[in-house]
């Protein structure tokens, strides 16, 4: 149910980056933007592209490193236009008021499309952009690798309290002891991490070198290396690196790639329109499950109209009874300390999120995939900001509560 495709790629000691030649397209659906100039994963972490420059690289990540083909099947779930087209909105935030194209222009959106229960309620593609191009996710890969880890639970193949030594024995005898599924997901290993993704020393971006090396195995040598902080389950760090054990741990449960399964279990027989890629650790290794997936537009909307759905298809349930909720709602440390996350997915922090029980996938330079589960509105919004973090004028839970308001 999957492809491997193999980047050209060649390392060159060049102000110390990688450079990256241009890849053949996939076969069956070309790139569009193949042949544009990109930049490097480095000057990306490090915030140095220009804003076309930045553009051109968020829509090619899949010549940036390896990927593995999230293959579509033949039949495509069709998504109706709404018969109540959303043509605006206008909301404050901090004092401003922001009306859909000041939003977009403030920071920045690529792409954005709107579901209401199922249909269209807006669809926009900027800077070149359109139905056909892939463009990255970021961290949204992560809420992609917690579903799929329901996905797994439901058809037996691992629990939330196993132990992650027992998936990977590489950790074995690190900091990793004791560390069950659970942990992973929340965050709470308790094991140490530095996420900053600007400085070149952090443990992130070890993790990227890790990845630069393309050379399997190396990512766990970055993890197994990393000391305690605190006691297990006591405290929350985000991590990326805990994503790539939370990979390691999936693809030893499932016996097949993240890719395959996903392919087979989800973007096959929900009828997304397209291929995805996903960036992996070496060639014909491990997906990277905290980053570097690509999709359209349209098939990110259908990822969430499937979460919206409780992840049933076709009336058959692929995600255990209660999961969403599950993965989306706060959890609780040990020792009782609320924490504002679920399962690699973010719940609102808003009043009206919080009503709704609204929550989100988001990744770094403005990446965002939204859901409402009382208003059945679904958001997908791409980012084409050239920081990593911070590069937001506008409260983005601001615009999705508006939007949700609108369509309510």
């Amino acid at each position: 149910m999957h492809r491997l495709r193999r980047t050209a790629t060649s390392v060159v000691v060049a102000l110390g980056m990688l450079a990256v030649t241009a890849a053949h397209p996939l076969a069956a659906q070309p790139n569009p933007h193949a042949a544009e100039p990109i930049g490097t994963v480095r000057q990306m972490y490090d915030g140095l592209l220009s804003p076309e420059l930045a553009v051109n690289t968020f829509r090619n990540i899949d010549r940036i490193f390896p990927v593995r083909v999230v293959t579509h099947g033949p039949r495509v779930r069709p998504l109706p236009t709404a018969t109540r087209p959303l043509r605006d909105v206008s909301f404050v935030d901090r004092g401003t008021t922001y009306t859909l194209a000041r939003y977009l222009d403030a920071n920045r959106v690529a792409g954005v499309l709107v579901l209401k229960d199922g249909r269209i309620a807006l669809e926009r593609y900027r800077y070149g952009n359109t139905a056909r191009t892939r463009w990255m996710s970021m961290s949204v890969a992560k809420s992609i690798t917690s579903t799929l880890f329901g996905v797994a639970i439901r058809d037996g193949r691992l629990t939330l309290g196993d132990q992650v030594t027992r998936w990977v024995p590489a950790l074995a005898g690190s900091a990793y002891d004791g560390v069950t599924v659970r942990d992973i997901l929340m965050m709470s290993s308790g094991v140490r991490w530095n996420e900053t993704y600007t400085d070149s020393s952090s443990d992130r971006r070890h993790l990227l070198e890790a990845q630069l090396s393309q050379t399997a195995g190396s990512a766990m040598r970055v993890m197994r290396a990393l000391p305690r902080a605190g006691a297990l389950g006591t405290r929350n760090t985000y991590s990326t690196g805990e994503t790539q054990v939370a990979s390691e741990v999936l693809r030893a449960a499932i016996g097949t790639s993240l890719s395959a399964y996903l392919s087979a279990k989800i973007w096959t027989p929900y009828g997304m329109e397209a291929d995805a890629t996903w960036w992996l650790e070496s060639p014909d290794g491990i997906e990277i499950g905290g980053s570097g997936f690509s999709a359209t537009l349209r098939d990110y909307a259908r990822f969430g109209q499937f979460i919206l759905d409780g992840g049933v298809i076709d009336d058959r349930a692929v995600l255990p009874e209660g999961w969403v909720r599950e993965a989306s709602t706060p959890k609780t440390l040990q020792g009782g300390t609320p924490l504002q996350y679920g399962y690699f997915w973010w719940p609102g922090t808003t009043e009206a999120d919080r009503r709704d029980g609204g929550f989100r996938a988001n990744g770094i330079f403005g990446q965002h995939l939204y859901i409402n589960p009382v208003t059945r509105v679904v958001i997908v919004v791409w980012g084409a900001q050239t920081r990593p973090s911070g590069g937001a004028v506008v409260n983005d839970w601001a615009f999705f509560n508006a939007v949700s308001d609108a369509l309510r």
